[in-house]
C-alpha cells in the first residue's frame, strides 16, 4: 500500500472509541424511548451515526494495526466486520428515509425486525461475491487434483467452497419454514438467526484475511535489511530445491541485490529449513548451495538446519540473528500465501520481521491459502470465541425480543 509503512507504530492500536459510541447510541436509544412515540426517523438517524462511527474506528484501527503489527488477527478482524458494518450504516440510512417519507408505517418493532435479519441480509448481500469465491475455489482445487492427485489437503477448498454455498442455501430452506405454535416460530427463527450469526462470523473473517493476506503478500520492505530470512518448503527426491523453494530465493536474492544497488547495504542471508522424514539432506543445506551458486560468498549464509515447522523456523532464526546481530533488521521470504501466518508465527517468536511473497501457480494459491486460514483460526481461540459469543448472544437477544 502506497505511503504505508510496517512496523512503525510502539504502541498496540485500542477500539475503546467503539465501546464508547455504543455507549453513547444506546444512552440516545433510551433517551428516545422514553420520551415515547412510535415514529422511529431519530432512532434509525442514531443507529446510522452509530455505524458510521464503528466503520471509521475498525478502519482507523485497521491502519494502525498494519503500521504495529501487520501479522495479528485484529489485522483480519478489522477489515471484515467494518464492511459489515458499512452494511448497516447503509440499512439505517434507508430506513431512516424510509421512516421520515412516512413516519406513520415505520414503526418501532421494524427497527428490531432490521437488526434482527442483518446477518441474513448480509449473506444475501454479498452472496454474489461468496457464489463466485466459492466457484473460484472449486475450479482452481479441481486443478490441483489433476496435478498433484487426490489427497486430502488438496481437497480443502472443495469442502470451504460447498460450505459456503450450502449454509446460504440452508439458512434459505429455514427461513421459509413454517409453524403453527409461536413456540415453532420462536425456535424457527431462534435456529436461523444463529446460523446465520455463526456465517456471518466467519464470512467476515473470510474476507478480513483475504484483504489481510493481499496486503501482506504485496508489501515490499524498507530496503535497509540486515539478515533476510529465507523458509524452507521442502526439497525434490534428489535433494534439490523445489520450484515453490527457489522462488522463495529467487525472491531474497533480487531483494537482496536491489538493496545493495540503491542503498550500498549489504545484508546476510538466514536459510531456515530441517529435514524431513522424505528428505535426503537438511532444507538448509541445499538453499545454501543454491545462493553460493548464484554469487552469495558462504560467510554471508547463517544456516538453520533443525526447524520442522514455521514456528520453529522463526524462532531459531531469531537465535542465530540475536547472536550475530542484536536488533538486526530483518526481512523475511516465503510463497505468497503464506507470508501472513510465517509474519504471525514470526510475532510469536518476538522477531520483529516484515515478509515477501513469491508468486505461485494460479490453481495452487488457492487450496493452500485455504490451509493458511484453517491455521489462522486455530490462533487466538479465546478473542474468537468471544467474537462469536457475542454476536450469538445479541442475536438470540433480538430473536427473543421479536418473537417471544
Amino acid at each position: 500500500m502506497i505511503g504505508l509503512k510496517f512496523n512503525t507504530r510502539s504502541k498496540k492500536p485500542k477500539i475503546y472509541s467503539v465501546a464508547a459510541a455504543t455507549a453513547a447510541a444506546l444512552l440516545a436509544l433510551l433517551v428516545l424511548r422514553l420520551r415515547g412515540g412510535a415514529v422511529m426517523v431519530w432512532d434509525n438517524f442514531v443507529l446510522a451515526v452509530y455505524f458510521g462511527t464503528v466503520v471509521v474506528c475498525l478502519a482507523v484501527a485497521f491502519f494502525r494495526q498494519l503500521q504495529y503489527n501487520p501479522y495479528s488477527y485484529n489485522t483480519i478482524l478489522y477489515p471484515g466486520f467494518a464492511l459489515f458494518a458499512l452494511s448497516l450504516f447503509g440499512t439505517h440510512v434507508f430506513a431512516a428515509v424510509q421512516a421520515f417519507r412516512d413516519p406513520a408505517g415505520f414503526r418501532a418493532l421494524q427497527m428490531l425486525f432490521t437488526l434482527l435479519h442483518s446477518a441474513k441480509n448480509y449473506m444475501l448481500l454479498t452472496s454474489p461475491f461468496l457464489t463466485l469465491f466459492a466457484a473460484a475455489l472449486f475450479v482452481s482445487n479441481l486443478a490441483l487434483i489433476r496435478r498433484e492427485g487426490r489427497r486430502f489437503v488438496n481437497i480443502l477448498a472443495i469442502i470451504l467452497a460447498l460450505a459456503l454455498v450450502l449454509g446460504e442455501a440452508l439458512i434459505g430452506v429455514l427461513d421459509y419454514w413454517s409453524s403453527v405454535t409461536s413456540r415453532g416460530v420462536l425456535a424457527r427463527n431462534l435456529t436461523v438467526n444463529l446460523l446465520a450469526a455463526f456465517y456471518l462470523y466467519f464470512e467476515c473473517m473470510i474476507v478480513g484475511a483475504i484483504i489481510a493476506d493481499t496486503i501482506a503478500a504485496r508489501y515490499r520492505p524498507e530496503e535497509d535489511k540486515d539478515f533476510l530470512v529465507v523458509l524452507g518448503c521442502g526439497l525434490k527426491k534428489d535433494g534439490a530445491p523445489t520450484p515453490l523453494l527457489r522462488g522463495r530465493l529467487d525472491l531474497a536474492l533480487s531483494f537482496y541485490r536491489d538493496q545493495l544497488a540503491h542503498t550500498g547495504k549489504k545484508a546476510r542471508f538466514v536459510v531456515s529449513g530441517g529435514q524431513g522424514p522424505d528428505e535426503i539432506r537438511p532444507e538448509a543445506e541445499a538453499m545454501r548451495e543454491y545462493l553460493v551458486a548464484q554469487g552469495i560468498s558462504g560467510g554471508d549464509i547463517l544456516v538453520e538446519d533443525r526447524s520442522g515447522d514455521t514456528a520453529e523456523n522463526m524462532r531459531f532464526s531469531k537465535a542465530l540473528i540475536d547472536a550475530a546481530q542484536p536488533d538486526a533488521r530483518v526481512a523475511f521470504f516465503t510463497t505468497n500465501y503464506h507470508v501472513f501466518r510465517a509474519g504471525l508465527k514470526a510475532r510469536q517468536a518476538k522477531l520483529r520481521a516484515v515478509g515477501m511473497g513469491a508468486p505461485t501457480r494460479w490453481y495452487f494459491w488457492p487450496n493452500a491459502a485455504v490451509r493458511e486460514f484453517v491455521g489462522l483460526l486455530t490462533e487466538h481461540r479465546g478473542k474468537q470465541a468471544l467474537v462469536l459469543c457475542t454476536l450469538a448472544v445479541a442475536y438470540a437477544v433480538l430473536t427473543v425480543l421479536a418473537y417471544g
